[in-house]
């Protein structure tokens, strides 16, 4: 993933209450949560901090619902738990 970047999706209400449910239902499940944000796959490992923000800037207010971990740290467990999984796998066999 490049540094310093920004993308936003623009959703419709039900399909944002869709994302909040499922966002919700995932970490309840201490899962990794994971969603395509512009064509780009997003992996949110399971120990992300979680925050709200409210902001108002140029008279605009908004309201954040963040997940926050370090660049990187999601996609190197992907590989983490492919190895553990071969090792099982070379185990049982």
């Amino acid at each position: 993933m490049e540094a310093n970047r920004e993308i936003e999706k623009d959703y419709s209400l039900m399909e944002f209450v869709a994302e909040l449910r499922r966002l919700a239902d995932t970490l309840e499940s201490n899962e990794r949560f994971s969603i395509q944000i512009d064509e780009e796959d997003v992996l949110v490992p399971e120990h992300a901090t979680h925050s709200i923000a409210f902001e108002i800037e140029d008279g605009r207010a908004e309201i954040e619902f963040q997940l926050t971990w370090e660049a990187g740290e999601a996609e190197g467990e992907d590989d983490e738990q492919d190895d553990a999984e071969e090792k099982e796998e070379e185990a049982a066999a």
